[in-house]
């Protein structure tokens, strides 16, 4: 296996505008390696863990423990608003749509994702369970905002800012959920990407059976906009894990 801290900003592979991802800048570092493959993918915007296999066997295994979930994929994200502490589970289906191209057909247009009725003929489950680790403002901002642990159960295209812009609570600088304004009133106060980073993930090691647990420190860029109480809460919630 191959565990990378992946950047905001960088494809997990190319396509749709992109010719070069991690996995091509991984194979082109290693011409020598017969096989290199993405376990699982995260979004362009979003940063951290991301593991790449370097057997087929292993690709396989693990593959197997994201669909049956027998793993734990957990997500720091900023959120705008007070996020109530009673709402911890979302279960809501999700369905991908297009939006109209710019000759104003379907078909032509960005991905997009909605929470849709179950009933819905493209209705996919997606669980979300969120638990809040802090309630803060940023400097020189007086707007309430929330720092939650997010944890998913199911590993839908993009459900996790789906799910907490459904709830009213859409993920800090997110430029497919959020408001367009608010956006760009975080931007002047420093934050330029979304606020979400994949920040752990556990794993049953596919050689030996062991359990895994890695963790990517959040970024810089993100962990300096926070006020220093809740970049302690994360301190301590690592110091409990371990």
């Amino acid at each position: 296996l191959i565990a990378l801290d992946k950047p905001a900003g960088t494809a997990v592979h190319g396509g749709s505008g992109v010719s070069f991802g991690v996995i091509e800048q991984l194979r082109a570092a290693r011409p020598a390696a017969r096989f290199l493959e993405l376990v699982h993918r995260l979004d362009r915007e979003t940063s951290g863990v991301l593991l790449v296999a370097k057997k087929r066997s292993a690709l396989t295994a693990l593959q197997a423990q994201f669909k049956s979930r027998e793993t734990g994929k957990t997500y720091l994200a900023l959120v705008e608003g007070d996020w109530p502490a009673r709402l911890k589970v979302l279960d809501a289906p999700l369905a991908r749509y297009l939006l109209p191209g710019q000759d104003g057909q379907a078909g032509e247009g960005e991905r997009r994702v909605k929470v849709v009725d179950k009933d819905h003929p493209d209705a996919m489950r997606a669980v979300t369970l969120v638990r809040v680790l802090a309630r803060l403002t940023l400097p020189g901002d007086a707007t309430p905002m929330s720092l939650l642990a997010v944890t998913i159960k199911t590993g839908r295209t993009h459900q996790i800012r789906v799910h907490l812009a459904s709830a009213g609570h859409p993920i800090a600088g997110d430029d497919k959920y959020g408001d367009f304004e608010r956006r760009r009133a975080l931007a002047r106060l420093g934050l330029r990407r979304m606020f979400l980073h994949a920040w752990q993930l556990r794993f049953t090691h596919p050689a030996t059976s062991e359990a895994v647990a890695l963790e990517a420190p959040l970024p810089a860029e993100l962990a300096d906009l926070l006020p220093a109480p809740a970049r302690a809460t994360l301190d301590t919630h690592d110091n409990d894990n371990r």
